[in-house]
């Protein structure tokens, strides 16, 4: 039968898929074919005008082209004889549902049978209840606009139906959008431009024809011709006659690229440390880089990685082995070149070649070709990247080693005395230094290098001659396609969320085209070459914008000359969150830009799991925060036409490296899931083609990985698992001696000999298809154990905060930290600071015990930041077995904690806010038992907590809580309405729970209400995990029932609604503070209250609330206050008979919105005992004398004889003077404590006995 024959002509078509790409569009075919189609439009629906028009094009390419057209509206033709003449079927404008069950079956057959199938237009607006319908035609209709003119994107140009197309092809039709995106299920072979036209719904993936195998045969699709204009158009006919020839399987044409299920993203080694880089030999082998200083090699003969080389580095920051790159010559001279940090002397990167000896690496080999002064005072940015291009030019990129956190996300140009590290004015913009630039030298055989022609600086004159690129903050990864020598880069930005007045424009990550030599702007412009405004960080006063078509560098820290070449801008940009300039650029956590190989077909490669010819000359860039790799498509001028997903969007764990070897497929290294270093999910990986057939996934689990001898170990294979359903073999060699240990799904094996295995676990099934898996098994050595005692995980911090940590280690072998047999110099605690989804390395510290000092926070407003603290151990080994190294990690959390950063949440959404209190978005449209939850949470240390939130609905309460299900709540805030979504108020409870855990967060009114209240953030007041004493900020509190004192404690603001839970009719609370502004000006001061409030300043009443039923608000008039002099303030309050409320606002230059820590310290005698309790009889009096110069005295009752100690503190809680502990008698007694030589300012002196603590201030003046 000829649509068998031509069925199996198809089939060989398909094995040639991978047929060499060619460098111009391919021509539409014009050969004779002799094959039968039959046209069918019958329609149920909207008919088409357009169809007999369309009948008689078809007509005429097939009289053209010499093949036989029939077209009907009759259904029943669709029997397995009837439609057995013919080798494709056109649905021309069919709408409705045009064929019944035994029809409908028919076509599914002669699909099976090899025919092929074309759909029209409409053809998508057919048959919606027959899902197998669904899968041919790939999308179905869901509306459309007017008819209007609008831009084709031709993304394939090697497909007979689009290859004599333009690439922007602009024409008139009836859009379509459709009900799903068919990508990842189809080759899509053109895509519309939405900006193009108006009333496009699909946005900036709009596919618009596509093609792919279906259950045995062809099928194609365009969404063009509903217009009768289309059918004498010679664009739209080729396209038409393009799809028919395919469908018939009389032409060539592959339509598998785009396809996900056609991909595999394979694990090669899962045992990998902290990787960095990696590049694939000609023989296919693998060789990368850790952090730590270890150069592996990946065999793909075996499937064994080996270690080859390890090179002494100082890791610390982003410091360590960071780069790797193969000489062209490889084959022949072994030589490959490593970026990395030597260990000692001067800070500095060594970029040297090393020879392979085809075993290891010779460390005696080294040739430092290439070094970098950097300094190492602080983090960050150092780069790694290196690429040679086709001429045997080696271009490196180095990091602007810039401490980026003092900065607030803005460019860091600090020029202050002794503050070059937070300057990158001293490297970026230095055209001397090599630092924040991509340099592009040649070496030589003799070690040394050569300088090309073309850098930007020829003969070094105005710059060093190494430079081609200059001011780049972090090009992490860089690439060279290979014809036309243009040079790619990812350049990873800085982290402000928004633009700024004053300071410059939101942080933003490049891609970048260098088709030559320049400069590309940081720290002066960014993006689209929007400049930063000059800032003088000593007075916090922002200068005029920098120009960046003439940049002048005038920093201190700057050894190279001030005039600069002009910026550059950007090649592509993106935010936080989606781009509106390229919205193929998706959002996600975070953003690190990498920059991927152009890729290169080789129809030579060996093996069959390489990409597709299609792929030919597409830039694959990858996001490291966002786990992703898009396809760049280039015009013919080389610039971006499309920026779509990689093909199934392969599910990757923060890659951070990739390279195609010379299979063709994709090598890469995932830095895994984690905050810190050494994520036990690191590993190597590939992505292949599997032609269609699915590879199964291996997967290993153990009862145990290490121990002494004998050990023995369960293995099982029962997690793997195969895509498509097939039956499962199973190979296991545990002992590493390449002799299968067993062939069923699970595996006992005894080790008797000490050492270090590598145990793998082959699955493959009936059609050849594997993947192995790996576990590492240490015999004769167990792992160590951490327990981490402080801090604990989820406690809350402020920035600058010290934290102590303190922990144990326990080891089978080497003893404990308790016994003393464990050195705990050997004990490693690296600090990292977070944002989002990614850390920066920071200090790290050797002891059991000891303390970090927390950096300031970095990034935007709302931006998710935190503190990580990594705990490690290496135990010493034994004879023959490697030692094995143990890691703990704490997640600390910023005491302001933003609503939208939950781990989990019920009914919540999110919109911008305008609070003034920033916060970029809040939590909105909250109903009655919507919910938040936050993961590892400690609510040790924290006395109080703060919700902002705004209500024009209902309001509510939030109830805090362990779990959703079971017990009271930890505390319950009341929310009153404030008249305005955006209207914005502080809600404080106080918390007594120390509890660790999830902290849900449970939004509440009565069951059905919808509309309660907006958050913003939450505040957790107290030391939490820091070391800092609790109570030094806010007022001084007192609550009176009856005339009797019932609490005395330390609130950290004025801003409670009890609602009928709080004080009842005339009971009395007071608070009291020194109120200190940060600059002097002008401010009002606002008083709400539900009862009866006052506020006095000094000892003048002025503001007075009158309200016992409902809330009442006042505010005064313009105060002048002066920040070097501090007023008193008390608020009294009388509970009227429906419950109480109060809070105290001020606005003016300098402040929040609430009034409370930060701006006000406590006065009086304070308890700082949990909510609840009474004072005992301890009593700290006031200081005295008050204004002081040199020393202060404090009266003590000291009802117990016992150790009194104490300390001062400034107006920051840091503590700047402390008195040696003293015992004391039970009586009376003075303190003496010595306060000469601080500065004039406002002072606490803290006093503390056992668990308790007083605070009192004291004004010195000199």
């Amino acid at each position: 039968m000829m649509r068998g024959l031509l069925g199996l002509l198809f089939l060989a078509i398909l094995s040639m898929e991978a047929g060499a790409a060619t460098a111009t569009p391919a021509a539409p075919p014009s050969s004779a074919h002799g094959f039968k189609a039959l046209v069918f439009s019958r329609t149920t629906g909207f008919r088409h005008d357009s169809i007999d028009e369309g009948i008689d094009a078809i007509q005429a390419l097939g009289a053209g082209h010499d093949f036989e057209v029939v077209a009907t509206e009759d259904p029943s033709v669709f029997t397995d004889a009837g439609l057995d003449a013919y080798q494709v079927i056109i649905f021309l404008n069919t709408t409705g549902d045009v064929l019944n069950v035994d029809q409908q079956g028919a076509l599914e057959r002669f699909m099976a049978d090899g025919g092929g199938w074309v759909g029209i237009h409409a053809a998508a607006d057919t048959e919606y209840a027959w899902s197998w319908y669904g899968g041919l035609v790939g999308a179905w209709f869901a509306s459309h606009p007017n008819i209007q003119s609008a831009t084709v994107r031709v993304l394939d140009r090697d497909h007979p139906s689009t290859g004599g197309l333009p690439q922007e092809w602009l024409r008139t039709d009836e859009w379509y959008d459709y009900q799903s995106n068919p990508r990842g299920q189809v080759h899509v072979l053109a895509t519309l431009d939405d900006d193009s036209y108006s009333g496009g719904t699909m946005g900036f993936d709009h596919p618009i024809a596509w093609c792919r195998p279906y259950q045995g045969g062809r099928s194609w699709y365009t969404g063009m011709g509903h217009t009768a204009e289309s059918y004498s158009e010679p664009g739209f006919l080729d396209h038409l006659l393009g799809g028919i020839e395919w469908a018939a399987g009389a032409v060539e044409g592959a339509c598998s690229a785009t396809i996900g299920s056609n991909y595999d993203l394979e694990v090669l080694e899962p045992d990998v440390e902290s990787p960095m880089d990696l590049e694939v030999a000609p023989d296919g082998s693998v060789f990368f880089v850790e952090l730590g200083g270890l150069v592996r090699r990946y065999d793909p003969q075996t499937r064994f990685t080996t270690t080859v080389a390890e090179i002494d580095v100082f890791q610390n920051f982003e410091d360590g082995l960071i780069g790797i790159v193969l000489d062209p010559s490889f084959e022949t001279t072994g030589w490959l070149y490593l970026f990395y940090s030597p260990a000692g002397g001067a800070p500095r990167q060594h970029i040297s070649r090393f020879t392979w000896d085809g075993s290891v690496i010779d460390p005696a080999s080294e040739s430092v070709i290439l070094e970098i002064p950097t300094q190492r005072q602080e983090c960050c940015h150092s780069g790694g990247s290196m690429v040679f291009d086709a001429a045997g030019n080696l271009y490196i990129a180095t990091g602007d080693n810039t401490n980026p956190f003092a900065s607030d996300g803005y460019a860091p140009i600090d020029e202050q005395s002794g503050r070059a590290p937070w300057d990158a004015q001293k490297s970026s913009s230095n055209a001397a230094d090599l630092r924040g630039k991509i340099l592009r030298i040649t070496p030589q055989p003799d070690g040394t290098y050569t300088v090309p022609e073309g850098n930007l600086f020829p003969g070094g004159v105005g710059g060093s001659p190494e430079v081609y690129v200059m001011g780049v903050r972090n090009p992490f990864r860089i690439s060279v396609d290979p014809g036309t020598g243009w040079l790619y880069w990812g350049d990873v930005g800085p982290d402000a969320r928004n633009a700024t007045a004053g300071r410059g424009p939101a942080g933003l990550d490049e891609w970048n085209q260098a088709r030559e030599p320049g400069n590309y702007g940081w720290p002066y412009c960014i993006g689209p070459n929007t400049p930063y405004n000059d800032f003088n960080f000593a007075s916090g006063a922002s200068g005029g914008v920098f120009d960046c078509a003439s940049p002048v560098n005038d920093s201190p820290n700057n050894t190279g000359p001030q005039s600069l070449p002009p910026a550059k801008p950007a090649w592509i940009w993106y935010p936080y969150g989606p781009s509106s300039d390229f919205p193929g650029i998706t959002d996600g956590p975070g953003r690190t830009a990498m920059a991927g190989p152009v890729y290169q077909y080789v129809a030579s490669r060996p093996g069959d799991i390489g990409l597709p010819a299609y792929f030919q000359d597409r830039l694959l860039i990858y996001e490291w925060s966002r786990s992703w790799i898009r396809v760049v498509t280039l015009d013919d001028d080389g610039n971006p036409l499309s920026i779509d997903p990689f093909p199934g969007d392969p599910e990757m764990n923060q890659p951070i490296a990739m390279k195609a070897g010379p299979d063709g497929a994709l090598y890469l290294l995932e830095w895994g899931s984690g905050f810190g270093t050494g994520n036990p999910d690191a590993q190597l990986s590939r992505i292949a083609s599997t032609q269609g057939g699915k590879r199964p996934e291996a997967v290993i689990t153990t009862d145990v990985v290490a121990g002494p001898l004998p050990l023995t170990v369960t293995f099982s294979g029962a997690d793997s698992s195969d895509p498509e359903g097939d039956l499962l073999s199973f190979s296991w060699d545990v002992n590493g001696d390449g002799v299968e240990d067993g062939a069923a799904e699970s595996l006992a094996y005894t080790f008797t000999e000490a050492g270090g295995y590598t145990a793998r676990l082959r699955v493959s099934d009936p059609f050849g298809n594997e993947s192995l898996a790996s576990v590492t098994i240490t015999a004769g050595n167990s792992a160590p154990t951490l327990v981490v005692n402080t801090p604990v995980p989820g406690g809350f911090f402020d920035w600058g905060d010290r934290i102590s940590f303190d922990l144990t280690v326990n080891d089978a072998e080497d003893g404990s930290t308790g016994a003393g047999t464990i050195d705990c110099s050997r004990v490693v605690t690296q600090l990292f600071i977070g944002h989002d989804a990614h850390t920066h390395p920071l200090t790290s510290v050797t002891g059991c015990s000891g303390e970090v000092e927390l950096t300031d926070g970095h990034g935007g407003d709302g931006d998710r930041i935190f503190h990580v603290l990594e705990f490690s151990y290496t135990d010493q080994g034994a004879d023959g077995v490697p030692g094995i190294t143990s890691t703990e990690e704490v997640v600390l959390l910023p005491s302001r904690l933003e609503a939208e950063h939950y781990d989990a949440e019920q009914g919540t959404q999110t919109e911008n806010t305008a609070d003034p209190s920033g916060g970029n978005v809040n939590l909105g449209f909250l109903d009655h038992g919507d919910w938040i939850r936050f993961d590892n949470v400690s609510l040790r240390g924290v006395h109080h907590l703060t919700f902002r939130v705004a209500s024009a609905g209902s309001g509510g309460r939030i109830e805090v809580r362990p779990d959703l299900q079971t017990g009271d709540p930890l505390a319950t805030a009341i929310v009153t309405p404030t008249g305005d979504w955006q209207r914005w108020r502080d809600v404080t409870i106080p918390v007594s729970d120390e509890g660790d855990g999830p902290l849900f967060l449970v939004f509440l009114n009565e069951p059905g209400n919808t509309g309660l209240f907006n958050i913003n953030y939450l505040v957790a007041h107290g030391p939490g995990a820091s070391d800092g004493p609790a109570g030094l900020e806010g007022f001084s509190a007192s609550y009176v029932n009856g005339g009797n004192t019932q609490l005395t404690r330390i609130e950290p603001q004025i801003s409670f609604d009890w609602g009928a839970s709080g004080p009842e009719g005339g009971d009395r609370a007071t608070w009291q503070g020194v109120l200190q502004v940060p600059t002097s000006g002008n401010f009002t001061y606002t008083l709400r209250a539900r009862g009866t409030a006052t506020l006095s300043v000094d000892g003048a009443e002025v503001l007075r609330v009158d309200s016992p039923s409902g809330i009442g608000e006042v505010t005064s008039g313009l105060q002048r206050l002066r920040s070097s002099l501090p007023v008193l303030v008390d608020v009294d309050l009388t509970a009227g008979p429906r419950g109480a409320a109060i809070w105290l606002e001020m606005e003016g230059p300098g402040v929040s919105e609430t009034v409370g820590e930060g701006l006000v310290t406590p006065t009086g005698t304070i308890s700082t005992e949990s909510p609840g309790d009474l004072p005992e009889a301890f009593a700290v009096g006031a200081t005295f004398p008050n204004p002081a110069q040199t020393s202060v005295f404090l009266d003590l009752e000291v009802p117990v004889a016992g150790e009194v100690q104490a300390a001062v503190f400034d107006l920051l809680g840091r503590r700047v003077r402390d008195v040696p502990a003293r015992p004391l008698a039970a009586g009376r007694h003075t303190l003496t404590v010595s306060v000469d030589g601080l500065s004039s300012g406002v002072y606490y002196v803290v006093v503390s006995t056992g668990s308790r603590q007083f605070a009192r201030p004291v004004v010195l003046a000199r």
